[in-house]
Order: structure tokens, then C-alpha cells, then sequence
């Protein structure tokens, strides 16, 4: 990171650098971000870059998003921009859209309101991404006020407010700094500057009661320590202990983004690690957590971590991942115990292992909303398995086709990479998907042979079953 030198303090205000003494260039601002910072400065508003992408531009990182603060009024936004849109029941933003790229832009806060992340509120059966959009009308007279729960929670909050009220309501410093458009400087009301260099997290304000106000703050806490590589400072640690069972009080739906975030945006493994340091896996997903408890070390947790290792290359290298496969990893230790508390003769049967399947994903949904699109490919990719170690002619050929198909395919790769599956399953499906139309008829025609010399590789069972008898090696399940 560039040193960023001295600068100017305004009096009662924020620390002013100027843009000669920091890094962030216009050369690494979103075009689309820059239009709209510009035509709201035109109006003769003010705007501002603000959180983690000034954050991310001074660290040298190219950022994901680019978020927008303004003094301008939603109404007042949507007037300046065509393909502007206004979501959020509890606090309105405005989404200005080009293309694929959505510039958020919110009105300065009062202190005290929740954390972007609060609005909008999702549907949890939309893309991710999408948001409630409002109409028209303004929001009910009623809703204008800010209101807590008895544990402090915050519901709601429609207070508008200036810059200097709008960044004691961020959550961490080093996500409170604006970037100004009117001369390019930053501005820093908390000592942000410094705890981006000291890759420190601190909250800003009292930890305990910026918990209490949003409880999803612990867990932003673990997605920067395994995001930044930051480390989280001793005042902002010491209550996650005694507060992380207010997570429980948290909208499912709004958890099912949360873990989106921590799982699928390139550092999965770090941030499995991070939530298990704060003890907040239990909290998120107690099952998982109980099975990683009794089973330290073995098959199942590697399975876990290799997964979500594998997920974060495929992030790097800009290949698609989803919600679908990433609960399969995560859940696949609940639906394993599942399969294994029941009489072992069953366990290699397509109806214990949805029958588990099922289970697993009720005892999530209790803490975090499963979309029902992703709760039926989690069913699938499972039910797939034993079809795809025990191939089947040319019939196996129309798997191929199947839309969960490659998913599935990479969750029997991984656990034959374990030794939870066949290997020669998996090599088998490897060659079928890189051969010729007419290679691929001749391999089919070929599967009985290739099961049977793959009789002494098997080792397709749940994490520490016992050995299984030869006549029952057409019914393996995909459970581990």
C-alpha cells in the first residue's frame, strides 16, 4: 500500500488528505461509478466513493462494487438518473443501472442506522442480487422513526442525515472513509487510514452495543479477517462470545446472503476457519459444527475444506459458482451422521440418503433461509451420486444431459479424491465427458467391465462405516 502522508484536520470534522498524498486514482473507479458521482456533483450535490471499495482502491485491490453516498434524497437520484430504481421497505436506496453493473447510491444516515447489509431485504427465492423494488409512493408517515428490539436490535431507520452523522453508523473503520469527487481527497472521521495500514479491524463506537444494534456485524467481522487478511483488535473480540447467540434472532433470509458473501466471493476456506476461531458456525450452522466437533481431522472435514478450497480458485480464475453445490459441502457431514444412524443396511438406498438429505436441510433452514431452488439441487446432486458411480450402459449417457449433471460430477471427483468413492467412477465420467460421440457409445458399452475392475477400489462409504459386502456394490450412496 502506497504511504499515505500527512494531512489536513478540519476542526470538529474529518482528517482531509489531499489527493496528492494517497493512491486511489480515477483510472481505478468504475466508469459508471464516475458518471454518477459526477452528474450528482453537476446538481449541485455532494458525492462520495464510500466503504470498501475506497477501502480496497487504497489497498491496491480491485473492487467487487462501488457504492455511492450522497446528501441528495432518493426522489431527488431517481430525478437525475433514467435507469435509476428505488428498493428497500425500511430504508430506500437507489440502484442506478448500466448493464450488469448496479451503482448503489445512499442518501448520508443519521448515527445509529443498520449497516448497508441490512437493506435491501432480499427475497430469498430471487437471484441473488435482486431486491425488493418499491413504487412510487413514499414510505407509510409510520415508518419514519428508528426502532430496536429489546436486545437492542435495530428494525428500522429512515433517518436521513449529513456525512459527518452518516459515518458513526458504518460498522468499521476501515470501511468508513469517503472518497470526495468535488477534489479527489479522502476523507476519515475514525483513524481508517490507519487501520488499513496496521491491517487491523476495529468497530467504531462500542463493540458490545454495535452488536447488539446489528448482530450481523460478527459475522462481517469474520468475512474481513478471512477477506483482508485483517485481524480483528482484542475490544472488538471480547463480546462475540457472550453475543453471537443473537444471531439466532436474525431474518434467515438476510443469513442466507451473509453466508453467500462469506462462502462464494473467493475465500471460502479462510472464512470456514475464521467463524470456527469466534465460535460462530455453531451459531450459523450448529449441525455442521457438531459433526466437525465429533469427527476432528477425518474424511468428511477434509472433504470440506478441499471443497471450499476448490470454490475459491474457481472464484479466482472467474469461473461461475453456486449456492446449490456450496451447501452440498457444507451440509454433506449432517447428511453422512443422517445416513449413518440408521441400520447400515440401508444406507446405500436412494430413499435414506433424500430421506437424510431432507433432514439435513430442515436443520438448517431453522438458522438460514435455503431457497427452495437450491434446497431441490442439493437433493439432486446426493441422489445423483449412486447413478454416477454405478453407470449404467448407454443409459448412462442421458446423465449427461441432466442440469445438475456437472455439479454432481464434481462432488463424486471429490470425494473419490478422498477415497469416498469409486476412482474409477470418476475417471470413468472423465473420459466419457472429453471423448467423441463415438468414443462415448464405445465407453458405455464398456461400463460393466470398467465397475468390476473397479471391485477392489471402492471404497464408497459413509465417513467411518464398515467394510460393505460385495453384494450390495450396486447401491452405493453418495453420502461419505
Amino acid at each position: 500500500m502506497t504511504e499515505i502522508s500527512a494531512s489536513t484536520i478540519a476542526p470538529g470534522g474529518p482528517r482531509i488528505i489531499p489527493r496528492s498524498d494517497h493512491p486511489v486514482s480515477r483510472q481505478s473507479i468504475s466508469p459508471n461509478a464516475l458518471r454518477v458521482l459526477y452528474r450528482l456533483k453537476d446538481a449541485g450535490f455532494q458525492g462520495f466513493l464510500v466503504g470498501g471499495c475506497v477501502r480496497d482502491l487504497i489497498l491496491g485491490r480491485h473492487p467487487k462494487d462501488f457504492d455511492v453516498a450522497t446528501d441528495a434524497l432518493p426522489e431527488q437520484v431517481r430525478r437525475l438518473f433514467r435507469n435509476c430504481r428505488l428498493v428497500g421497505r425500511r430504508f430506500r436506496l437507489a440502484h442506478v443501472v448500466y448493464g450488469r453493473e448496479i451503482i448503489e447510491v445512499a442518501t448520508f444516515r443519521a448515527a445509529s442506522a443498520p449497516s448497508p447489509g441490512l437493506e435491501p431485504i432480499a427475497d430469498p427465492d430471487a437471484e441473488e442480487g435482486e431486491a425488493e423494488e418499491l413504487e412510487e409512493e413514499p414510505p407509510p408517515p409510520s415508518s419514519i422513526h428508528r426502532a430496536h428490539d429489546q436486545s437492542g436490535r435495530i428494525l428500522r431507520d429512515n433517518i436521513y442525515g449529513t456525512i459527518d452523522e452518516d459515518v458513526w453508523r458504518r460498522d468499521f473503520t476501515v470501511n468508513a472513509l469517503y472518497y470526495n469527487i468535488a477534489d479527489f481527497s479522502i476523507w476519515d472521521y475514525v483513524g481508517g487510514i490507519e487501520d488499513v495500514a496496521a491491517h487491523r479491524l476495529r468497530l467504531i463506537g462500542d463493540p458490545e452495543t454495535r452488536y447488539r444494534e446489528d448482530p450481523v456485524r460478527m459475522l462481517r467481522a469474520a468475512r474481513f479477517e478471512a477477506k483482508l487478511g485483517f485481524e480483528l483488535d482484542a475490544a472488538g473480540a471480547a463480546p462475540i462470545p457472550q453475543l453471537r447467540q443473537l444471531l439466532a434472532g436474525v431474518p434467515a433470509a438476510r443469513l442466507f446472503d451473509e453466508t453467500n458473501k462469506l462462502f462464494l466471493t473467493g475465500h471460502a476456506a479462510a472464512s470456514l476457519k475464521a467463524l470456527r476461531h469466534r465460535g460462530l458456525l455453531e451459531v450459523l450452522f450448529p449441525a455442521v459444527e457438531r459433526y466437525l466437533q465429533r469427527h476432528p481431522d477425518g474424511l468428511v472435514e477434509q472433504l470440506l475444506w478441499r471443497g471450499l478450497s476448490n470454490t475459491d480458485e474457481r472464484v479466482q480464475d472467474d469461473r461461475p459458482v453456486t449456492p446449490t453445490y456450496l451447501f452440498a459441502l457444507l451440509l454433506y457431514g449432517p447428511i453422512a451422521g443422517a445416513i449413518e444412524a440408521q441400520p447400515p443396511e440401508h444406507w446405500h438406498e436412494q430413499h435414506a440418503i433424500l430421506a437424510a438429505t431432507d433432514r439435513a436441510l430442515r436443520e438448517a433452514q431453522a438458522r438460514v433461509t435455503i431457497p427452495k431452488r437450491v434446497a431441490f439441487g442439493v437433493r439432486e446432486l446426493f441422489a445423483l451420486q449412486p447413478r454416477l458411480e454405478n453407470p449404467r450402459g448407454r443409459r448412462a449417457l442421458r446423465l449427461l444431459e441432466q442440469p445438475r449433471f456437472r455439479a454432481a460430477y464434481d462432488l463424486l471427483a471429490l470425494r473419490a479424491s478422498l477415497g469416498l468413492a469409486s476412482a474409477a467412477a470418476a475417471a470413468w465420467w472423465t473420459r466419457l465427458q472429453e471423448a467423441t460421440p463415438e468414443e462415448r457409445a464405445k465407453l458405455a458399452d464398456a461400463t460393466p467391465a470398467e465397475a468390476e475392475g473397479a471391485e477392489g477400489a471402492d471404497s464408497s462409504e459413509p465417513a467411518g462405516s464398515a467394510p460393505r459386502r460385495r453384494r450390495r456394490r450396486r447401491r452405493r450412496t453418495g453420502s461419505g
